[in-house]
């Protein structure tokens, strides 16, 4: 249950965050290929925090690699712009999670601060 409810967060917030990088990097103005995007994106993040996540710092840094290399392959422009889209997208989830979790729709573990 746990695991589902963070992939549908995930899917919704990253698709945006997708949406907002790709946009401001390389121009990409098409929503459904971000919301796509999102989804591989859901996919990764859940499976590699699973798998990586336990390792404090490291596993969140190698997680966000993949999550990189994984918008790299959807979008134009290297690894450059894929890192740039990543951490744009990583930024708008962390604030459009932080702005659900203080209005009481989700809770910060999602954003992986635990009791914050």
């Amino acid at each position: 249950m746990v695991v589902g409810t963070l992939f549908v967060v995930s899917l919704l917030t990253g698709g945006l965050g997708i949406y907002v990088g790709a946009r401001l990097v390389v121009g990409e103005e098409e929503p459904l290929h971000a919301i796509l995007t999102g989804l591989l994106g859901a996919v990764v993040w859940v499976v590699g925090g699973v798998l990586l996540g336990w390792i404090p710092l490291l596993g969140q840094l190698l997680v966000l690699a993949v999550y990189a290399w994984m918008v790299d392959r959807r979008y134009p422009g290297g690894w450059r712009n894929a890192v740039s889209i990543a951490l744009i997208a990583w930024v708008v989830t962390l604030v459009v999670l932080t702005v659900l979790a203080s209005l009481g729709f989700a809770t910060y573990e999602a954003i992986g601060v635990p009791f914050a």
